[in-house]
């Protein structure tokens, strides 16, 4: 039986952390970085090390040997696709932008990487697609954020539609485009991601003035709202097992505004957009403790490693 004492102390509720590694950036080391964290001791792996750079929308390939991210290394204020190994080594670029242009959001499947690109002067974004050797660039359609689905066959995006945003699907070839909600928002931020096993989409949408997270059926049935947080949830990721969530969190959409976003990327704070973790159905959201201030300012989303068999990798 507990004593009295031992019965008299709080319980701690909050769930430990699921086993995995996520990657991240980070502005621990100065400039943004790219971090692979292992959520359980809590270790981070620095796999970009520029200090004169900085490097955003990391993500893990298929087989999760390699990284795929965005970097303005070569050109500043010009962000291409960079691929490196799991542990750092062996980068290459993939793409050659036109200065000023800025890829983004990249998503990976087979040997093909999906990616937002921004156009310099031009406010038309559009989706490309490059192999993952980094030939046969082409441009797939107009749209953002887009991300492919596990089997390769559908790209969900977002576009604008007159007062705001709303979730689409298209096939990977840019043709059967299908809309998948109705409600615009306003805010943007809707960085849709599909399940592992490509039957739900989960994505951000406009409640009031604020951001959180819903999903819906690969065919926009079944829309349900996941948070109720009253804050800015965006840029998430499902687990590989599909059991849990993880997502940013702020309390302004800095984005929207050029003067806010400048700022708060200059002063480069790191616990404006920790990551947060919640079960799949919405319940237990809570702050990654390890990630609370740690993190960059950008919309990169804390990605998931495949769960597959891995070599052990170099120190």
């Amino acid at each position: 039986m507990l004593s009295h004492a031992a019965a008299d102390r709080p319980v701690n509720l909050t769930p430990a952390p699921p086993g995995g590694e996520i990657l991240i950036t980070s502005v621990r080391t100065g400039n943004t970085q790219v971090f692979a964290v292992d959520l359980v001791s809590g270790d981070m792996r620095n796999l970009t090390r520029t200090p004169h750079a900085e490097n955003r929308y990391p993500i893990w390939s298929p087989d999760g040997s390699k990284v795929v991210f965005t970097s303005d290394r070569d050109h500043p204020q010009t962000w291409n696709l960079y691929l490196m190994d799991a542990d750092g080594q062996n980068v290459r670029r993939l793409t050659e932008v036109d200065d000023g242009g800025i890829c983004y959001f990249p998503t990976w499947v087979g040997d093909r990487i999906y990616f937002g690109y921004a156009p310099p002067n031009d406010g038309h974004a559009v989706i490309g697609c490059v192999k993952s050797d980094g030939s046969l660039f082409r441009v797939i359609g107009p749209g953002r954020d887009p991300a492919i689905s596990p089997d390769g066959n559908t790209i969900a995006f977002t576009q604008h539609t007159g007062r705001g945003y709303c979730l689409f699907t298209m096939t990977s070839d840019g043709s059967h485009i299908r809309q998948l909600t109705s409600h615009e928002n306003e805010i943007g931020a809707v960085t849709p991601a599909w399940s592992p096993d490509g039957q739900t989409l989960l994505y951000s949408d406009q409640v009031e003035s604020k951001l959180e997270l819903f999903v819906c059926d690969f065919d926009g049935q079944n829309q349900q709202q996941l948070t109720h947080l009253n804050q800015f949830a965006a840029s998430s990721a499902w687990s590989p097992d599909a059991r849990y969530i993880t997502f940013r969190l702020t309390d302004y959409d800095y984005w929207r505004f050029p003067d806010a976003k400048e700022y708060v990327y200059r002063e480069k704070k790191a616990d404006k957009r920790p990551v947060w973790i919640m079960e799949a159905d919405g319940s237990q959201p809570r702050i990654l403790e390890i990630l609370h201030y740690q993190c960059a300012l950008d919309g990169s989303r804390p990605a998931w490693r495949p769960r597959v068999a891995h070599p052990e990798e170099k120190k």
